[in-house]
């Protein structure tokens, strides 16, 4: 990343206000994307625990599949699925809070004894699917987040820090090598107006009177 910057004073504090306010943040961040990795392993290992719930669920499906024939899958719906927001490491995620279903009144007497089983059956597979579908969706944003949370990690840690303190450091030694060169300018410019000084007052004692009579009596 090239930094842009003047070799000013200016510059040079607005450069490290700008590295500061990364290097405070930096630890935020990482501390986010920890948070945020443990979460979407928390969230795949409740999807893979879904998963196999809903798996053994369908088995037992099937296994009543000659029995299916005579059921009415219509007596059991999706009434209503609750949901609310909640925050995780700083993203909103959808959180399931209720699943409701409908069963619709059927012949207690009339119908078979194992329909009580099937409606059960049916509940929770409904609710099993659900589930599932509501824990993938958090975890595919939570996922999405911390790749993102990841990206800003890398990007001030490997760039736009070390980018800003290169930057700091040209800024700093540019500024120094322009104070040494003034100084030894100011030195060099001072011992020539010091020997101008020393070759006037010497032209100006050769000069004198005190010069000629040291002159003549030599």
């Amino acid at each position: 990343m090239a930094i842009k910057f003047q070799y000013n004073k200016t510059s040079l504090q607005q450069i490290e206000k700008q590295l500061k306010m990364r290097q405070r943040t930096l630890p935020i961040i990482k501390n986010k994307e920890t948070a945020l990795r443990l979460e979407v392993k928390r969230c795949k290992e409740e999807a893979e625990a879904l998963e196999r719930k809903l798996q053994e669920q369908i088995a037992g499906y099937e296994s009543m599949y000659a029995l299916w024939g005579e059921f009415d899958a219509s007596l059991v719906s999706l009434q209503d699925v609750e949901i609310e927001v909640k925050k995780i490491a700083g993203v909103r995620v959808p959180v399931l809070a209720n699943i409701r279903l409908t069963v619709q009144p059927f012949g207690l007497f009339s119908a078979p004894k194992w329909y009580f089983d099937g409606i059960n059956l049916l509940q929770g597979l409904a609710k099993t699917a659900v589930e599932h579908e509501f824990v993938e969706a958090k975890t595919s944003l939570l996922d999405h987040a911390r790749k993102k949370t990841t990206q800003k990690v890398n990007l001030f840690e490997k760039v736009q820090i070390p980018g800003f303190q290169e930057a700091v450091r040209k800024i700093k030694r540019f500024m120094e090598d322009e104070e040494n060169l003034s100084k030894s300018s100011q030195k060099i410019l001072k011992s020539l107006q010091e020997k101008r000084k020393q070759d006037e007052e010497d032209v100006a004692s050769a000069g004198s009177p005190d010069g000629e009579k040291k002159g003549g009596t030599a």
